[in-house]
């Protein structure tokens, strides 16, 4: 079975980083709750993710000897 592949227009950093806004956007309109701490919670794990990817992207990092 052949699977439907698609090319990231952008890399994954930028998207997380505009998950993690539009996230944090959402949450100026909602009351305190539930929802609003699932969304903050959303915007939290996309910056740590997006930091993690910069980290393992980054030239200093060196191979465990």
């Amino acid at each position: 079975m052949k699977r439907d592949r698609f090319k990231q227009d952008r890399a994954l950093g930028e998207r997380l980083i505009e998950e993690a806004r539009q996230a944090r956007e959402g949450v100026e309109q909602l009351p305190p709750g539930t929802e609003r701490e699932d969304l903050l919670r959303k915007a939290r794990a996309a910056d740590i993710t997006a930091h993690i990817d910069e980290w393992l992207k980054s030239p200093d990092l060196q191979p465990p000897k």
